[in-house]
């Protein structure tokens, strides 16, 4: 096995073995809780720009199939873990994780402690990083990472939106177009299950694209990064709020580019939200869900206009928001995942309340 370091901007450095592709490679890196689904993880469009350490120790021990894909491709900088397992052992499996990330030309590490990474990060906060296999100098690594170019104020949705509009078969429901920021398969397969007729949009879609569709709804979808340098997407859904009559549901990056077209700010989390455990709390009901979360920015509480617009849910570890919806206008969303791919199901409910809506505005 190659020798492999990951060092930190702050000049942290963690030495292992790597797996996988060799070379190097750049990015913010973060912490996902999951015990499972590190396929999903991979292929998670939202996670363009990082470089993903997975807290569970073993990874790997069921291999990769070819049903959990959430996309066309891996996205991520690089993967970190504390052990591969030498042992792949499922039915549905076609081949194994360091054979996936080598033909995808992704790097892994693997023999680092990740729980001291994970209470580093939590300490100090997401940082950028480096991963590399062939510069085994801390202080020239150090230096990369510093002048590489994070997250902020980077437009990635545009690296990882679709390239054409493309239709999703078989139902004849209500119309939604999802406008794709990043947009996971999970949540194209929630809504089709719902019975929605679903059309994909590229990111830069115009609302001439969008409205010869004849949209029951909008659906604004899961994405990478800095939600203030996708101002195109937020121009395009102050148009469509503007209109007033089609139902927006917004997720995860969705929530935060709604949330800029109502006139909020966003700013970036600390460490981020980055796993399948986070507690959110339904402020109408009472109720407690465990939700799916992957984003590293939110949108300010306190820069959203109360007379229009309602705080539905909050994340109870550390208060930050997790769902408006609109007083007046057919528009809502939350901060979290309810498609939950992988996860608990929770919160699926909100597909069927967004095709409750889609119905009711209709009639």
């Amino acid at each position: 096995m190659m020798k492999a370091l990951l060092v930190l901007e702050d000049g942290r450095f963690f030495e292992g073995t790597s797996f996988g592709a060799s070379g190097e490679r750049f990015g913010e890196v973060v912490f996902n809780t999951g015990m499972t689904g590190y396929q999903e993880v991979l292929t998670d469009p939202s996670y363009k720009g990082q470089i993903v350490a997975m807290t569970y120790p073993l990874i790997g021990n069921y291999g990769i199939n070819e049903e959990d894909l959430e996309s066309r491709s891996l996205w991520l900088e690089g993967f970190v873990i504390r052990e591969l397992s030498s042992i792949t052992s499922n039915w549905r499996s076609k081949k194994n994780l360091a054979t996936y990330l080598e033909e995808n030309d992704i790097i892994g590490i693997q023999g680092i402690d990740t729980r001291a990474l994970t209470r580093h990060i939590r300490t100090r906060g997401a940082m950028k990083a480096v991963l590399s296999t062939v510069d085994d100098d801390i202080d020239s690594l150090v230096e990369k990472a510093c002048a590489s170019p994070g997250l902020e104020g980077i437009d990635l949705v545009s690296s990882v939106t679709c390239e054409k509009p493309y239709m999703l078969n078989g139902q004849d429901g209500p119309r939604v177009v999802v406008m794709d920021f990043g947009v996971k398969q999970s949540i194209l397969n929630q809504l089709r299950d719902a019975g929605c007729n679903v059309t994909v949009l590229p990111a830069h879609a115009s609302i001439a694209e969008i409205m010869e569709r004849e949209p029951g709804g909008i659906l604004l979808s899961n994405g990478p990064g800095d939600p203030d340098a996708v101002q195109y997407a937020v121009a395009t859904t102050k148009r469509l709020l503007e209109m007033g009559t089609i139902p927006i549901f917004g997720i995860c990056l969705g929530q935060q580019i709604l949330g800029l077209a109502l006139g909020g700010r966003t700013y970036k989390l600390k460490f981020g939200h980055h796993g399948s455990n986070q507690p959110v709390k339904c402020l109408k009901t009472g109720k407690i869900d465990i939700t799916v979360q992957n984003h590293g920015f939110c949108v300010d509480i306190d820069s959203l206009d109360k007379k229009s617009i309602e705080m539905t849910h909050i994340n109870l570890s550390d208060n930050t928001l997790e769902g408006i919806e609109h007083k007046e206008l057919p528009a809502f969303s939350v901060q979290f995942h309810p498609e939950a791919g992988p996860g608990p199901h929770d919160a699926r409910y909100l597909f069927r309340r967004f095709v409750e809506m889609i119905k009711s505005c209709q009639k």
